[in-house]
């Protein structure tokens, strides 16, 4: 796949003819420097942004449907900004991908679990703006993690955590991947290298095997 942007006058290649494939029950870290393009694959990937060249294909049941008519249960994304809705409380930004889908009530008891999971259960009543940076990352991980999606996407997952915080995260993330979720992660957090089945390093839009040296 290939992705351009335009700055000014200038043409800038943000990926640069990447291949890249994450199996369902596969947990991949990508890693490598702040510009190379992780976020901008993750973007792609979603839906968010359109390739310029190159196919973006999804096996099993999503075959044939693009990215931006998938729902929470096909593909869920943690990106940087969080993207927590402000009017809504964090119980109820968890519970947003059950409500769309009309599940509510069958997944209240796990929402639950992982807010206790991640140590927010005791703010579930309040607001995003009442939460730290860090508490609402655990919860824009929680709403990710809640309908077990075959898709699972996340930019820095761990990067507003303390290392306890985020060997929680992490162990949810693991366990997806365990259930079936096809896993993909961009991270600077070496310790995420280690619990991914595949590290993928990348630089200038390019995407190797292995993290970088």
């Amino acid at each position: 796949m290939v992705k351009r942007f335009r700055r000014g006058a200038e043409t800038v290649s943000a990926l640069a003819g990447v291949d890249l494939r994450v199996d369902p029950g596969e947990f991949v870290a990508l890693v490598g420097p702040s510009g190379s393009g992780k976020s901008t694959l993750l973007a792609l990937l979603c839906g968010w942004e359109t390739a310029d060249e190159g196919e973006l294909a999804y096996l099993g049941p999503l075959a044939d449907r693009r990215p931006d008519a998938f729902g929470w249960r096909d593909l869920a994304l943690v990106p940087q900004a969080l993207g927590l809705v402000a009017d809504l409380s964090l119980a109820d930004n968890v519970l947003l991908p059950a409500r769309l889908s009309g599940t509510l009530a069958a997944e209240e008891p796990r929402a639950r679990s992982l807010l206790t999971a991640f140590g927010v259960d005791h703010l579930a009543d309040r607001y995003p703006h009442q939460a730290s940076l860090g508490e609402q990352q655990r919860v824009a991980v929680a709403r990710a993690l809640l309908l077990r999606p075959a898709v699972l996407l996340a930019d820095e997952p761990t990067a507003h955590q303390d290392r306890g915080h985020a060997d929680r995260l992490l162990d949810a993330v693991t366990d997806a991947a365990r259930e079936g979720s096809a896993v993909l992660i961009a991270t600077h957090d070496e310790i995420a290298w280690g619990r991914a089945d595949r590290v993928l390093s990348m630089r200038d839009g390019v995407v190797t095997e292995g993290a970088a040296s």
